[in-house]
């Protein structure tokens, strides 16, 4: 059912908490209603931009205009093979409950992604990624809604220039197009990715499940990262790092016990959380914000953290890195 509420807080549909409001908030639970949205004299008179389910979303003042949200929630099986299956998910499923369901009818491929927030439509424009695999490696198709002519548009994988945490919606089809579904390509058959961090240690586990993944994978996250239920947070709040190889040579001269990963053309991936502690910024704080001690890649609320708060410690986190490293963080947030 569609709503349309005006001046909605949004100190608890966005995960850091923190006490701002939209003008309007607009949820839609089908295409129509979407279309209507997007017809109405109300949506047309201010500024307006679409959200999922918050857990990205740094606001730093209240926003004087319309946020849409999908309420669209369906899974079905669009194709299937002996081998391989391609699923369709509703933009407004939670992506955990996406890949639950994976997990319980056998697909492969997005099990790693476990214990993720937010929502299946932010999968495809975020390229969210943990644990050696990004959803562009199981993305097939994102179906949208061009916001100017109300017109279906789809976009197969290669159109969506997928990069690190980035695709072609966050960069020139910004605020233009509204993710409506998305479509994945999962395998039958057990294909694992074990090369990041704790799972290395289950290469060798005779009778490996998807589930024991899982399991070790949420078990690690939480961890490490806050429960936005009780500490408010956006999670990862900086990218990692790609630097050139040379950098990173230079760098490891001074400090040789700098973590780093390979990444395309021979560059190097630096983890930013290492960079932080090791910094010292480990629990420094700017009023009641702070870098989350657990895991320093995160910046979290304290319970009394306002906008400014946040934007000056992230502020001081990257001057800092910059003037120790030579390194320029970049926020996964995004800061509104």
């Amino acid at each position: 059912m569609m709503k349309l509420i005006e001046n909605f807080p949004l100190k608890e549909a966005t995960t850091m908490h923190l006490d701002v409001k939209c003008r309007y908030l607009a949820e839609y639970s089908t295409i129509d209603e979407l279309l209507q949205i997007l017809d109405s004299p109300t949506y047309r008179q201010c500024r307006s931009m679409h959200i999922g389910g918050g857990s990205n979303l740094v606001f730093t003042r209240d926003y004087d205009g319309m946020l849409l949200h999908s309420c669209i929630r369906f899974i079905s099986v669009v194709d299937e093979s002996d081998t391989e299956v391609i699923i369709e998910a509703g933009a407004g499923i939670k992506w955990d409950e996406f890949v639950k369901y994976c997990i319980s009818h056998n697909y492969y491929g997005a099990e790693n992604l476990s214990g993720i927030p937010g929502e299946v439509g932010a999968s495809a424009v975020q390229n969210i990624g943990s644990y050696g695999v990004e959803a562009c490696g199981i993305i097939e198709r994102v179906n949208c809604i061009d916001k100017p002519t109300g017109k279906p548009a789809h976009f197969d994988n290669q159109e969506c220039r997928y990069a690190y945490r980035d695709s072609i919606f966050k960069n020139e089809y910004s605020n233009r197009y509204i993710v409506t579904s998305v479509e994945y390509r999962l395998s039958k058959t057990p294909v694992f990715t074990l090369t990041y961090g704790p799972l290395k240690g289950l290469a060798d586990q005779p009778g490996l499940s998807m589930t024991d993944i899982r399991n070790t994978i949420i078990d690690t996250r939480n961890g490490k990262l806050p429960n936005p239920d009780e500490t408010g947070s956006v999670g990862s709040f900086f990218k990692n790092p790609v630097i050139l190889r040379q950098q990173f040579e230079t760098l490891k001269q001074s400090y040789p016990a700098m973590p780093h990963y390979p990444a395309a053309d021979g560059r190097v991936k630096v983890p930013a959380g290492w960079l932080i502690e090791n910094a010292g910024l480990k629990g420094f704080a700017i009023g009641g914000a702070l870098v989350y001690p657990k895991q320093c890649l995160v910046i979290a609320n304290g319970g009394t953290a306002t906008p400014d708060d946040v934007v000056a410690l992230y502020k001081h986190v990257t001057t800092v890195i910059e003037e120790k490293y030579g390194i320029t963080l970049q926020p996964e947030a995004n800061i509104i």
